[in-house]
């Protein structure tokens, strides 16, 4: 399989088999993940690799006791960090300059590209992943956990291991709806009603069959996908908790200085 077909094939494993993963084959990710596009050569990330069941157990609540946390062999933190640089800055006799948001958007992006990386270099070895948002909301809950210092954040996370399911690729809007050439073309409402009439599918193929979901989905009278992610998956309550939780990490970790 070549790159391009490896990455339409991407999906989401919830479900690992109990086999560990060599520590070469891990080594093997690290050392090619690393060759991500980073601001300035400077790879202000980090990567917390847990394997420890216990420490996993701490987590499995940050990330919202989702099975998959426990499970897998391997879960995986990605970090924008700077505080290795101001270490080494410090001892270079140089003034530190990324106390401040900026720095935290540089070292977020540089992490979130090398977690995609080491997600491809570990879909080729045969691994399966699956990114957690819970990393994100929780992250104020997650620092302490995995004991990170002042300038650095955990921005992103996965699960690892071998795949013990097969399930079916999510679906994905179509490139017109996302893509806009030299400027940017604000949609009509007939732009948006093409763009999602697969996503407006989903209601009835995928959410009325969810068990777990059609109960919540007669309560609250939801009638359509859009209204499933804004009332039922992702509430202007949560999001704005998850807001202030993690613009006061950033605070307290020192991305707010200046």
């Amino acid at each position: 399989m070549n790159t391009i077909e490896r990455i339409k094939k991407h999906q989401s494993i919830r479900k690992y088999k109990n086999l560990p993963i060599p520590k070469k084959i891990i080594n093997e990710i690290l050392e090619t993940a690393q060759y991500a596009s980073t601001s300035g050569n400077m790879q202000s990330y980090s990567v917390i690799v847990t394997s420890d069941q216990e420490i996993k157990k701490k987590l499995f609540v940050p990330h919202m006791e989702q099975s998959m946390t426990l499970e897998a062999p391997l879960f995986w933190t990605f970090c924008a960090d700077f505080n290795r640089i101001k270490k080494w800055m410090l001892l270079s006799e140089t003034t530190f300059n990324y106390d401040n948001f900026m720095a935290f958007m540089i070292g977020a992006i540089d992490a979130i590209l090398f977690s995609q990386n080491v997600s491809l270099a570990a879909e080729e070895k045969g691994l399966g992943v699956c990114y957690m948002g819970s990393t994100l909301a929780n992250a104020h809950l997650i620092a302490p956990i995995l004991k990170l210092p002042k300038n650095v954040i955990p921005v992103c996370g996965f699960a690892m291991g071998y795949p013990d399911e097969n399930p079916e690729s999510r679906d994905r809007l179509p490139i017109e709806g996302i893509v806009h050439w030299d400027v940017y073309n604000d949609y009509s409402d007939e732009d948006i009603q093409r763009i999602y009439r697969q996503k407006n599918e989903m209601f009835e193929k995928r959410f009325l069959k969810n068990k777990s979901l059609t109960k919540q989905i007669e309560e609250k009278s939801v009638k359509n996908t859009a209204q499933v992610y804004s009332i039922l998956k992702y509430t202007q309550e949560a999001y704005k908790k998850y807001s202030k939780q993690l613009l006061n990490l950033i605070d307290g970790k020192d991305f707010f200085n200046n």
